[in-house]
């Protein structure tokens, strides 16, 4: 049995490289097909941060697929929720939309010991926001 996705989030940083790959690749690992997942960049790099990719396979998850993407208008419309970490005013507003800004270090030219930490925030932030998107079903 096939349903709509519970929610739709957008996870938005200046580069699309670092922080919203992680957020992205957590949050398709512990929902699955239950949440649609989307990433984008103000600015994107040409790459995902290779400290950034090494992190997340450390705990089994594979981003090294990934590219970075072009924040469009279009992804923030169709999206639930839209999680910025950086971006400052580069995020168009739409009425509707959760917005939350993560503060979140910028893993960009560290090493994989400075990027663990910003990992495991952002996977702990992860785990919260399913717990709310699923108890906002069950409301």
């Amino acid at each position: 049995m096939s349903s709509a996705p519970l929610a739709s989030v957008l996870f938005v940083c200046v580069h699309n490289a670092g922080r919203s790959q992680m957020a992205a690749g957590f949050l398709n690992h512990l929902a699955g097909d239950r949440i649609e997942v989307r990433s984008a960049g103000s600015i994107p790099a040409d790459q995902v941060n290779p400290a950034a990719i090494e992190a997340m396979q450390e705990l089994g998850i594979d981003i090294a697929d990934q590219k970075p993407k072009v924040l469009t208008t279009e992804a923030v419309q169709a999206s639930d929720y839209v999680i910025t970490m950086g971006c400052g005013d580069a995020c168009p507003i739409f009425p509707g939309k959760k917005y939350l800004d993560w503060a979140l270090e910028d893993p960009a030219g560290k090493g994989l010991d400075s990027v663990r930490p910003i990992r495991d925030e952002i996977k702990t932030r992860i785990e919260a926001l399913i717990a709310e998107i699923d108890a906002k079903q069950e409301a």
